[in-house]
């Protein structure tokens, strides 16, 4: 839904004008009772359009417009102009402003307004998107393509970044939810703070506590002296914590406190500690079924679920694939000094392979072909898996990732057997965890019981 901002200092205006634009264009609407308050609001970004008066107090009109186009240049502003202020509405188009409204107008003709400034948003945006000076402005260098999917993602990171809602980044694993986090905290007010992540499914259960929360002298074995957390690291800055899902449920239980009170307990202390950190969680699983089956907590869902990005599957925007190609070969090019090509036909076969790995898969293909090209041109056969029945394949010929596959599926297989099937020990024995072990065997299609685990 659109969202509009209106600043007035004439409190009767501001409510007549907001009710008009909720009922007559179902807009959602804010307000602004003074210059100096539309300024600070219209630059946070979170407006598509501000509906502001140049006369006002100390701050007026082309302060407002000022505010907002030097901070979002993408937010149209509409300026309201009385009789005899027209020289001032010409000259805050010359600023920038998209367009001016003559008092007294009609309900159509303030919703004619809106709405032709809205187009212009959109339109204006999407060039924008492809445009290099706003993916610098916003450090999008990395988020790669111009389909539908990723232009929604790349509006959504714009309007939500300078807010301090917490967010929650779902989709499969490699479709770049870290990326995403990084560009939500270089775009808000502490980008200049730290950003530190912590791979939930990376750390034991016995050492999560103490590595977010810190720990006093002596808390436990080998406590030889106090130690910060991660999260007083991060204070004032962003904290992201990827695959949340993967903690047990008496740490989700602290975590909900520490988001809610903004403080936290060292592990062997009752000292309360301040911290002021934004939350970003990512999970590559579906949060309501962990619910349901009581292995995540239903009020730190909800406590995260403010702001949501569903990222999609390469699979379902398959028209990124040749500004993906690009990207990647031109990065693995560089950096190891060689002037690779696609062989014709390449972008066809990826186009029909369904990148169960997504965008990690596809670039890890490409810094694999790169490193191990003989002859300048990279074929289908140097990046598809030699087992997909959408990749050609030269006769005798194996690509390296299917022997590394191979490799893998026997030793896990191996690994299995000896452990009798359980999968706890198994990845004991090839030193990974349960979580990766699953996943490997998901990928492999090894059938040695395959639920995830704690199901």
């Amino acid at each position: 839904m659109p969202k509009l901002l209106i600043v007035d200092d004439q409190r009767n205006m501001r409510t007549t004008l907001a009710m008009m634009l909720r009922s007559g264009g179902g807009f959602e609407v804010d307000e602004a009772a003074d210059g100096q308050e539309g300024c600070e609001r219209g630059a946070t970004g979170a407006y598509d359009v501000v509906l502001t008066d140049l006369r006002m107090g100390v701050k007026d009109g082309m302060d407002v417009l000022r505010a907002v186009k030097g901070a979002h240049p993408l937010t149209e502003v509409v300026v309201m102009t009385a009789y005899g202020t027209i020289e001032s509405a010409v000259e805050a188009m010359r600023l920038g402003a998209f367009d001016y409204i003559q008092k007294p107008f009609t309900e159509e003709e303030l919703l004619v307004k809106v709405s032709k400034a809205l187009e212009s948003r959109r339109l204006t945006g999407e060039v924008a998107f492809l445009a290099s000076e706003f993916r610098d402005r916003y450090k999008f260098e990395n988020i790669i393509g111009r389909s539908g999917a990723v232009r929604e993602v790349l509006g959504r990171i714009v309007r939500i970044a300078p807010t301090d809602a917490t967010v929650l980044i779902t989709g499969e694993s490699g479709t770049g939810k870290e990326l995403v986090a990084k560009a939500l905290h270089a775009n808000s007010r502490r980008a200049s703070r730290p950003f530190v992540p912590v791979n939930c499914a990376a750390v034991t259960e016995t050492l999560l506590e103490s590595e977010l929360f810190g720990h006093a002298r002596g808390a436990f074995t080998g406590a030889i002296s106090a130690r910060k957390g991660l999260l007083e690291e991060a204070d004032g800055g962003t904290f992201f914590f990827d695959e949340i899902a993967e903690t047990p449920l008496a740490f989700q239980a602290k975590l909900l406190r520490a988001i809610q009170e903004k403080e936290i307990r060292r592990v062997g202390e009752n000292k309360a500690i301040q911290v002021d950190v934004r939350i970003i969680a990512a999970t590559n699983q579906d949060l309501l079924i962990s619910v349901a089956e009581k292995r995540f907590r239903q009020d730190l869902y909800y406590r995260l679920n403010v702001a949501r990005f569903q990222l999609p599957p390469l699979r379902d925007r398959r028209e990124d694939l040749p500004d993906l190609t690009d990207h990647f070969l031109a990065k693995y090019n560089k950096k190891m000094g060689v002037s690779a090509k696609l062989h014709e036909g390449v972008l066809e076969a990826l186009a029909r392979y369904d990148f169960p790995g997504n965008v990690r898969e596809l670039e890890h293909m490409f810094e694999q072909a790169v490193a191990l090209i003989q002859n300048g041109v990279i074929t289908a056969d140097d990046l598809l898996p030699a087992s997909s029945p959408q990749a050609p394949r030269s006769e005798g010929g194996r690509t390296l990732a299917s022997q590394v596959d191979d490799a893998e599926r026997i030793a896990i297989e191996s690994a299995l057997r000896t452990s009798e099937g359980s999968r706890e020990k198994a990845a004991d024995l090839l030193a990974i965890s349960p979580t990766t072990l699953w996943r490997k065997m998901t990928r492999l299609g090894i059938t040695f019981d395959t639920r995830p685990p704690g199901v």
